[in-house]
């Protein structure tokens, strides 16, 4: 079987609510980021997915990640991994877009970075290291991160420049998957939020 990577980004935070970047700041979920990990999570054992029993489960060791994991039913399957991490956003820690527009109009994190914190060099590299990994087995490897990381692993599956990931927005609480199409790296799905309309 040709290796997917399934994305799962974790359940709403009182930061992902307000538009806040929240890198290494381990904020907890809100009640309706745990409904969300639940609804999704009961998704992943339902069909196509049948609870991926035979995929790997990493997470980001932030709570924000590991708890969405953990309220899916993935908990015990999973081995915590930095390199799911969110962007070590720096200064900008804590900011909201406009925030930081009016001290740098027409700042754009991915083209512009962020001072004091991770270069998108570096945030390439790490992305590039959850590709290969994931490319690196004949099984699924289901993670559970942040918005702006996996945006990253989109990009790069596709063998594209990091800033394409401007272009593929994920909502708290969604299901991407990345596979191939004709042999090569394909989007099979991206952002998907239909198990968060269940009652």
């Amino acid at each position: 079987m040709a290796p997917r990577i399934l994305l799962a980004r974790h359940g709403q935070t009182e930061w992902s609510l307000s538009g806040r970047h929240t890198g290494r700041t381990d904020i907890p979920l809100l009640e309706e980021g745990r409904r969300g990990a639940k609804l999704l999570g009961e998704r992943l054992h339902r069909p196509p997915y049948d609870g991926l029993a035979a995929a790997e489960v990493r997470t980001s060791p932030l709570v924000r990640a590991s708890e969405t994991c953990a309220l899916a039913g993935f908990g015990e399957r999973a081995t915590p991994w930095d390199a799911l991490m969110e962007i070590d956003y720096g200064a900008y820690e804590g900011l909201t877009p406009a925030q930081i527009h009016e001290e740098r109009p027409g700042w754009f994190i991915w083209r512009d970075g962020v001072p004091d914190g991770e270069t998108l060099d570096e945030v390439t590299a790490r992305a590039d290291e959850v590709v290969a990994y994931a490319r690196s087995a004949d099984r699924d490897l289901l993670v559970f991160a942040h918005g702006h990381i996996l945006r990253s692993i989109g990009a790069r599956w596709l063998g594209l420049p990091l800033d394409f990931a401007a272009r593929i927005r994920l909502n708290p609480t969604s299901l991407s998957v990345l596979g191939w199409a004709y042999g090569e790296a394909a989007v099979e799905s991206w952002n998907e939020t239909g198990h968060l309309a269940v009652g």
